[in-house]
């Protein structure tokens, strides 16, 4: 389950970083992903080459080094991750994290995380027991920060007493404790469908769309992130599936049906973000058909409509439709949503400049049976789909014991 989640380590200027290689190289042992951040500081305890080559991607010490990526690092990497872990955390970076001071690569980080996170405080005893400290602590506990205690024993500094870095066994076992303990998801079973169905004319040809599954997958990224078990059913991508997913690849509208169905009554939330082909061939030719010179007349057959007949099924489930228009989407949105008979429903103008199939963002509409409708600007399909998620959250979970 932990196979492949995201962790970002930020190492900060303490004695104790010299531990942190044998913690990033735990955690990859363990399946996880490891990119590394490192205050200026660190760098005197710990050589940054060390950590990249144990992780295999480059480490970030500056907010706008040449060559340390983009000047907008502090927000792609940390959109991107289930969990910032920060070890060892200074009294100095603690505080800062306490009052919001955003002045270095890492400490910005910090405030664009949007996942849970974990401190490994690492400090001489009576500056652990400092009132200011003790105070900060207590204001990130406040704010949700996962703190592991440190251990005590003897300190770098020879005195005796707490304050000296959990070690790396313990921090590894609270990250994983966090990872899946955690999020307004938790215990709730996601289905997700993404991408083109893929319907053969013959052993050449088929009938598709222009679907890229990024909608989808995004919310299975996000979905999994916020706590659930998700099983992503997609049809035929470019796309890499999100870590610690259920993914189930299929072909065609039947093919999908049957998948859908058999996940269907296990399941608490069915997102049907894929573009299921209205038609399919009535036949499918089993030899290529050759060219000729008359007009080819190609019969096809309606494919199901699978959240439709879903609706009529489900006993406790929410049901999240997608409508891709063209022209108004408000008028086609409002009349699958009584055809259909889903919960929510998300709608998109895919003629907009920029947004729709194949970008990596998108302007939605998103419909509830209740009447309340919410129109977003143009944003990263990341976003659009936690805002999906949040609004399904804040208004369905409640309502469904």
């Amino acid at each position: 389950m932990l196979s492949g989640m995201r962790i970002l380590v930020g190492i900060t200027g303490g004695i104790a970083a010299y531990k942190t290689p044998y913690l990033v190289r735990g955690l990859i042992k363990q399946g996880m992903s490891v990119r590394v951040v490192m205050t200026r500081n660190a760098a005197h305890f710990v050589a940054p080459l060390t950590l990249q080559t144990l992780t295999g991607a480059p480490v970030l010490t500056e907010m706008y080094k040449t060559g340390e990526g983009s000047p907008l690092s502090h927000i792609e990497l940390a959109s991107d991750i289930q969990m910032m872990l920060i070890a060892p955390a200074t009294a100095d970076f603690i505080g800062k994290m306490a009052g919001g001071i955003a002045d270095d690569l890492l400490s910005t980080m910090v405030l664009a995380v949007d996942a849970p996170i974990l401190i490994v405080p690492a400090m001489n005893v009576r500056m652990y027991k400092n009132p200011s400290v003790v105070r900060n602590m207590e204001i990130l506990r406040g704010y949700g920060t996962h703190i592991l205690e440190p251990g005590v024993g003897e300190l770098a500094c020879g005195e005796e007493g707490i304050g000296r870095m959990a070690e790396v066994e313990e921090i590894i076992r609270t990250v994983k404790t966090i990872l899946v303990s955690s999020g307004p998801l938790l215990g709730k079973k996601v289905l997700i469908t993404a991408g083109p169905t893929v319907e053969p004319i013959d052993p050449v040809r088929y009938i598709s769309n222009r679907s890229s599954g990024k909608m989808g997958y995004a919310l299975a990224r996000e979905a999994r992130r916020m706590g659930a078990s998700v099983t992503l059913v997609s049809g035929p991508t470019m796309l890499v599936p999100p870590a610690g997913v259920n993914y189930v690849q299929v072909q065609t509208a039947l093919e999908m049906r049957e998948q859908v169905m058999g996940y269907f009554q296990d399941t608490d939330i069915l997102m049907m973000a894929a573009a299921v082909g209205d038609f399919r061939t009535a036949s499918v030719h089993p030899e290529k058909i050759k060219r000729g010179t008359e007009p080819f007349n190609l019969a096809l057959a309606p494919n199901p409509d699978i959240i439709k007949e879903l609706s009529k099924q489900r006993t406790r489930q929410i049901l999240v439709g997608f409508a891709a228009e063209t022209g108004h989407p408000m008028d086609e949105a409002l009349r699958k949503m009584n055809e259909k008979g889903v919960d929510l429903l998300v709608a998109n103008d895919i003629s907009g400049h920029g947004t729709g199939f194949g970008s990596d963002q998108n302007r939605v509409i998103i419909l509830d049976r209740k009447g309340h409708v919410e129109e977003t600007d143009i944003l990263p399909k990341s976003e659009i789909a936690r805002k999906i998620l949040n609004r399904l959250c804040r208004d369905f979970l409640q309502e469904k014991p």
